[in-house]
């Protein structure tokens, strides 16, 4: 145990003009009122599950280790999809079990799982349509009370994993593919994670795909997306010219495509899915 508060890291699409968001917080505050909320964004796409993963992916690790992350993008909610908690070196992790959390444990697998069955640790009066509310708030809060993961429920066996994001690394190309459009408009790729070695020289740690082998190669590399082609890859936004597109390693470590203080997203009418490619140099 910690002697510092715990701290409940809260992700869902609910956004912010509904009660929902609210009503999760209350149950936190009512059943465990030392424990310390955080919203990680409540802006997910409605019902996009694979966003609300990448998100988690790039935002858990900044975490205090101790943090329960509670994640609740739920198409599936009353149907026969399991409530679960789990633990990894990440720290604890409820929500459903819909592929939400497939990215956070790639090459971190869950340690410990278990599916949230225990009518001790879930509120009494529960609806078909809310489980954010009925399920995963109260689970938290015990957990930040210091109940033990496997006290929530049995033991569940892996967790429902979505389709990896498409990655090919082939000699002198890489085949990937958009996977987040944040609010500015960069358009977020799969080619990642990148390391700089040097201002001219960066290596491909594959996060996602089959192959795990590291990939070098120049900043000379051309990135290819729809019909347009950007010649090199910049260490940030400000090395080009406002309104120019670039390719940039983002502070996640994934290859974006992007217009210095524009959209390239609404420039070039990205969408999340479309192809994208690099000739190597």
């Amino acid at each position: 145990m910690t002697d510092r508060p715990p701290l409940i890291a809260l992700l869902t699409d609910f956004g912010t003009t509904d009660a929902y968001v609210a009503a999760m917080k209350g149950v936190i505050h009512t059943l465990a009122p030392q424990a310390h909320i955080v919203d990680i964004t409540h802006e997910i796409n409605p019902q996009d599950v694979r966003q609300a993963a990448y998100v988690l992916l790039t935002t858990c690790p900044y975490f205090p280790l101790h943090t329960i992350f509670v994640a609740v993008v739920d198409p599936g909610v009353g149907t026969e999809r399991r409530a679960i908690a789990a633990s990894c070196v990440h720290g604890r992790f409820i929500g459903p079990d819909n592929g939400i959390f497939s990215y956070v444990f790639t090459g971190n697998p869950a340690t410990a799982l278990v599916e949230i069955t225990n009518p001790a640790y879930i509120l009494k009066r529960r609806s078909n349509t809310f489980h954010g509310r009925d399920i995963f708030a109260p689970a938290a809060a015990h957990l930040a009370n210091g109940v033990p993961l496997d006290a929530l429920g049995p033991a569940a066996a892996e967790v429902a994993a979505l389709p990896p994001p498409r990655l090919e690394i082939a000699k002198g190309h890489i085949k990937g593919e958009v996977i987040y459009i944040d609010r500015f408009g960069n358009a977020v790729t799969s080619v990642g994670s990148l390391v700089w070695n040097g201002e001219t020289h960066l290596t491909l740690l594959p996060r996602f795909g089959a192959s795990t082998h590291p990939t070098r190669f120049t900043t000379k590399a051309r990135v290819s997306i729809g019909s347009v082609v950007v010649r090199g890859v910049r260490p940030s936004y400000g090395h080009v010219a406002p309104g120019t597109l670039l390719a940039l390693v983002n502070s996640a470590g994934q290859l974006e495509v992007a217009v210095n203080q524009g959209s390239a997203a609404q420039i070039l009418g990205i969408a999340v899915g479309d192809a994208v490619s690099v000739r190597l140099e």
